[in-house]
């Protein structure tokens, strides 16, 4: 990408895309192009083939997307396995129709199996039954995956694919109910240190083990590919490291300031157990992230006071 390339980040308002945005401005890109649902429903193909016909970008990061927690993903099935078809599939189409040079797609590490050998290999994408909790979610970025191989391979459209581990960072979701955990714990706990609570209750029973990549690194991750990755598989993007949810929970209950006791609900689910990601080829092109973990969740959290409370 030359630094005055039209470029369209589709999502601009959500966590990724004004991460990607801000990673771009940063490196001096001066036609960036915030694709808000304001500006396009992308659910809409009319809409979609107007942004496009009169936008004409030359590159698209598609970090537009219906997103949620377990409860929301669980609960909200229809409406995240539609509006994720609707939104990927028109801004593929009308991205490969209008000549767009390269377009990056951004999924989740949703897509494989429930069970996998660990860690987890691009390989393994369909070699099993995924996690029904998000199924459906989980379904609609596997066929954005496929649709951007099918593309290339009948058409030669250049567009790739990345599935980041869970994230968190400026922008995320902290809804009581349908955030995912990270900023779920961040929220809970920060109202609990704020109303002198004796304990907080979290689901599960805090052994699952989950991979966390700050946003901002993920961001930097994509500039890359962008750059540097023109292949037709999907690559994994997260620090190849884990863990539980119950360290999760204690770090960010100890950056916050909650001093009392986090009671466990068994009788809610866990989730899949454990999921951690080899993300040797994305670190063979030259990324490693740069945020600790301490730090990300110290950042997180000034990001909450600054956004929410």
């Amino acid at each position: 990408m030359k630094l005055d390339s039209r470029i369209v980040v589709a999502g601009s308002k959500g966590m990724v895309g004004s991460a990607i945005v801000r990673n771009l401005r940063s490196k001096g890109y001066t036609s960036i192009i915030e694709a808000t649902r304001n500006m396009v429903d992308f659910t809409c193909q009319k809409e979609t083939e107007f942004f496009f016909d009169h936008v004409r970008p030359e590159y698209v990061f598609v970090a537009a997307a219906k997103v949620g927690g377990i409860i929301g993903n669980r609960d909200h099935k229809a409406e995240m396995i539609y509006e994720n078809l609707m939104i990927q599939t028109n801004i593929i189409h009308y991205a490969h129709k209008f000549e767009v040079k390269k377009l990056l797609f951004l999924g989740s590490s949703c897509i494989y199996p429930k069970v996998c050998s660990l860690p987890i290999t691009e390989e393994q994408l369909l070699t099993g039954p995924l996690e029904p909790t998000n199924d459906a979610y989980a379904i609609a970025k596997i066929s954005g995956i496929k649709m951007c191989q099918s593309y290339r391979d009948q058409y030669g459209f250049n567009a790739v694919s990345v599935m980041p581990c869970n994230l968190y960072g400026p922008g995320d979701n902290y809804h009581p109910v349908n955030s995912h955990v990270f900023p779920g714990f961040i929220r809970r706990f920060h109202e609990a240190a704020a109303e002198n609570k004796v304990s907080v209750t979290c689901w599960g029973d805090g052994t699952p083990m989950r991979e966390f990549l700050h946003v901002d690194d993920l961001a930097e991750a994509c500039h890359l590919v962008m750059e540097k990755y023109d292949g037709r598989e999907h690559l994994n993007i997260g620090p190849g490291e884990d863990v539980t949810i119950k360290e999760l929970a204690e770090t960010i209950a100890d950056v916050v300031g909650f001093v009392g006791n986090i009671d466990w609900d068994t009788s809610k689910p866990n989730g899949t157990m454990r999921k951690v990601m080899d993300v040797r080829k994305i670190k063979e092109l030259g990324w490693e992230p740069k945020i600790g973990s301490r730090q990300g969740i110290e950042h997180a959290y000034e990001c909450f006071v600054q956004e929410v409370a």
